[in-house]
């Protein structure tokens, strides 16, 4: 990646949480900043927090599912800065529930944002990348990249997709050893993903174990751009929890049943809803979750 103060960064799901804390890292280092999600009100309110701590800053409204919308990002961030130096793809939606409680439709939008998303977000950035002769690809997948958890395959799966995906293009792009690929797998983190996803649970979903704060993935993410690393785990919690499905994997899957079960969920009733999976309903924008 070139000097902070001149890198041009891609940021998808910015408007909240991780992406909103990564766009306010890269911002402080004086980064050039495309900001996409799909409230450009909330956009348009985090590039004026942005535009105040030093960075020159492009807005795109954008849904990831569409791979046009997402190309033309790619172009936009070209034409207003000249290249792309680092394309992080962390939009995702997640919705809760029994593998056969959740309509399909929601379970294939899951997949289709948070794979396919960023599946359209290399797609894009890949070809600028071998064009520049070098690009940063920061793929934020999950713990839940390579462990499993219930009430929650559809993420779950998407996840563990997304790291082998990556896998596969940092194979592919050999042939240019200036781009990196890089995954990040943090555990559960402080900001509003929770309670915005989609729940047909039918009890209140809160954060299982102690979340980290979005600020130490954000700064994870903007260590894999200036150094890139294969794979980054945040959380000592989230070592832990590899270790043990590395060393006992089926003990590990029944401890993390029970756990989710009793950590995940509240006893508190809530009533199904779809959340933001297929269309953001958030009136507020925050990086913290409260949690």
């Amino acid at each position: 990646m070139p000097r902070p103060d001149r890198s041009v960064v891609v940021i998808t799901g910015a408007s909240s949480g991780v992406g909103r804390a990564t766009a306010h890292a890269f911002a402080r280092r004086g980064a050039c900043l495309v900001l996409v999600a799909r409230r450009d009100w909330a956009l348009q309110e985090l590039a004026a927090e942005c535009r105040g701590e030093g960075a020159d800053v492009l807005v795109r409204a954008a849904d990831v599912t569409d791979e046009q919308a997402v190309s033309q990002v790619a172009r936009a961030a070209v034409a207003r800065f000249g290249r792309i130096d680092v394309w992080v793809n962390n939009a995702a939606v997640i919705a809760y529930g029994r593998l056969e409680e959740v309509p399909g439709e929601l379970w294939r939008r899951v997949v289709e944002t948070n794979l396919f998303g960023s599946y359209h977000g290399a797609r894009a950035a890949l070809p600028w990348f071998r064009e520049q002769g070098g690009g940063v690809l920061v793929n934020v997948a999950s713990i839940l990249g390579k462990t499993g958890a219930p009430y929650q395959s559809a993420y779950v799966a998407s996840k563990h997709a997304m790291r082998a995906m990556g896998e596969c293009i940092r194979q592919e792009v050999r042939d240019v050893p200036g781009i990196s690929v890089s995954t990040v797998l943090p555990g559960p983190i402080d900001t509003p993903f929770f309670a915005s996803g989609a729940n047909l649970t039918g009890r209140v979903v809160t954060p299982p174990g102690a979340p980290v704060d979005a600020r130490r993935v954000a700064a994870a993410i903007v260590r894999c751009a200036a150094h890139p690393r294969r794979e980054v785990v945040v959380g000592a919690s989230t070592r832990l929890g590899l270790l043990g499905n590395r060393l006992a994997p089926g003990l590990t899957e029944r401890v993390s049943a029970r756990l989710m079960d009793r950590t995940h969920f509240s006893d508190e009733r809530a009533a199904p809803t779809e959340g933001n999976v297929r269309s953001p309903r958030d009136r507020e924008a925050r990086i913290d979750g409260g949690w």
